[in-house]
């Protein structure tokens, strides 16, 4: 079957089961061409909890559809690829988190959204490089946090809220590698481009130190993807030097045809995120597979925390 057919029948099952197609900013093209909504995880967190379809086909990360089961619990959540993982999810486990809560008693633990059911479980906040600042400044300020996994996001959030803040030692493998070294590269490339930086990157430290002590500059912006999203469309300026994974450049070409964007590195590609195809989509509408279900104990604890995370925005 060509993608056309493939599209054609995507639509008429997604009618019939009455699904709605969720897809993250880092999916193929196709993948966010055929989606009912493309975004970043908060966003669609967001979207899976309002939505009014009884089937969420989550085009993203094992970590997504979870959280998308989590809250909404009555509805059939797929994930058309079950090796769609998270390296940055896989650097903590549960175990590991309650071994780490024992050394600081009293911390408030603040986990980013890509992290396990269980890892959420044993929190106390969740958040997205979206909010993961409001979350810490709700946060009282008498309390020691403990941030994870990411490292980098960790790092710019405790520099920017100046709050008493141990951060996990863990990274995303395709944000980690965009370091100075391919910002610097990319930027003599293109020296008239604004550079924008997603908080998960290697190069985001020494562009936030740069932000702090000289002020803010115009030449270069830390965002989440949604956060590059808004600001692209409102910005005068016409080029861009996007330094985060690839997938996001399709949607900024796609809602800015007249702008220019540079990706700081062409190798910033997650294999996981692009594990899923028009394919499998087509495949995980028809046959109902694969069905994301977190066991009801794990859920409920992991609950209150992403409710947090969603209140705060």
């Amino acid at each position: 079957m060509d993608d056309k057919l493939l599209v054609e029948e995507i639509l008429r099952l997604k009618k019939e089961k009455n699904a709605v197609i969720l897809a993250h900013n880092y999916e193929v093209g196709e993948i966010q061409d055929a989606a009912d909504f493309v975004g970043d995880s908060l966003g669609l967190s967001q979207t899976a909890g309002k939505s009014n379809a009884d089937i969420i086909v989550f085009c993203g990360v094992h970590f997504m559809a979870e959280t998308a089961s989590i809250i909404s619990p009555n509805k059939k959540v797929l994930l058309p690829d079950l090796e769609a993982g998270c390296s940055l999810a896989s650097t903590i486990d549960a175990k590991q988190l309650v071994e780490w809560k024992k050394e600081f008693p009293g911390s408030v633990v603040v986990s980013y959204v890509n992290t396990t059911a269980e890892v959420k479980a044993e929190s106390d906040y969740c958040c997205t490089s979206s909010n993961a600042v409001k979350v810490v400044n709700a946060i009282p300020k008498d309390k020691k946090i403990l941030f994870l996994p990411d490292k980098f996001l960790g790092m710019y959030v405790k520099t920017i809220t100046g709050r008493d803040i141990e951060i996990w030692d863990g990274a995303c493998h395709v944000h980690e590698k965009i370091g100075d070294m391919n910002l610097n590269k990319a930027k003599e490339l293109f020296p008239d481009a604004q550079v924008l930086i997603h908080p998960e990157c290697g190069c985001s430290t020494s562009c936030m130190y740069r932000s702090t002590k000289y002020g803010n500059t115009e030449d270069i912006k830390i965002f989440s993807t949604e956060g590059m999203i808004n600001h692209v469309k409102s910005s005068p300026k016409n080029e861009f030097l996007i330094a985060t994974e690839t997938g996001i450049l399709h949607r900024l070409k796609k809602d800015n045809p007249h702008k220019i964007f540079h990706p700081a590195s062409e190798n910033s590609v997650c294999e996981y995120m692009k594990k899923i195809t028009l394919e499998k989509l087509y495949n995980s509408l028809l046959n109902e597979e694969f069905e994301i279900k977190v066991p009801e104990e794990i859920a409920l604890k992991a609950r209150k925390p992403i409710e947090r995370m969603l209140s705060i925005y």
